[in-house]
């Protein structure tokens, strides 16, 4: 795997907080994950997440808000423009962002490699909205040891 990264490395030596949510999420969960990334203020942990789900996407914005460390993690090349929110977290070191492959853009394929490497790098995983039939019902199996609940 060749990765290449742009932004603060040293959010690496911080502990990581996964996230990663299945597509279908009840709205009451939806809610508690809100709820949940805006409390994330500016704290010694970093959220790492592809941020690829529409529920992931939106919990990105309140991190950013909120002045957490991120790591986002793409399962494509590095991106070439960035949304402006980026742009000011990566300027104010509280954004990493890695890209895992070459390819240009996402597949299952390499949407599963990227999650399983976001595991592999947390100290702790937040799944939402698994179920059996998920992608990700195998990654939260084999990495249960790292699973967290949502506290809100």
């Amino acid at each position: 795997m060749e990765v290449h990264y742009l932004g603060n490395k040293e959010l690496l030596k911080l502990p990581k907080t996964a996230f990663l949510a299945s597509s279908t999420i009840p709205l009451d969960m939806v809610l508690k994950c809100f709820d949940w990334a805006a409390g994330k203020h500016e704290e010694e942990e970093c959220i790492i997440s592809g941020f690829s789900s529409r529920l992931e996407n939106d919990v990105l914005h309140f991190l950013i808000k909120a002045k957490c460390p991120v790591i986002l993690v793409l399962a494509r090349r590095m991106l070439k423009v960035f949304p402006d929110e980026l742009k000011v977290a990566l300027s104010e070191g509280r954004l990493l962002i890695i890209s895992t492959c070459n390819a240009v853009r996402q597949s299952k394929t390499t949407a599963l490699s990227r999650n399983k490497y976001i595991c592999e790098l947390a100290d702790s995983i937040l799944f939402i909205g698994v179920t059996e039939k998920s992608r990700l019902y195998t990654l939260e199996q084999t990495f249960k040891t790292k699973k967290l609940e949502i506290n809100v």
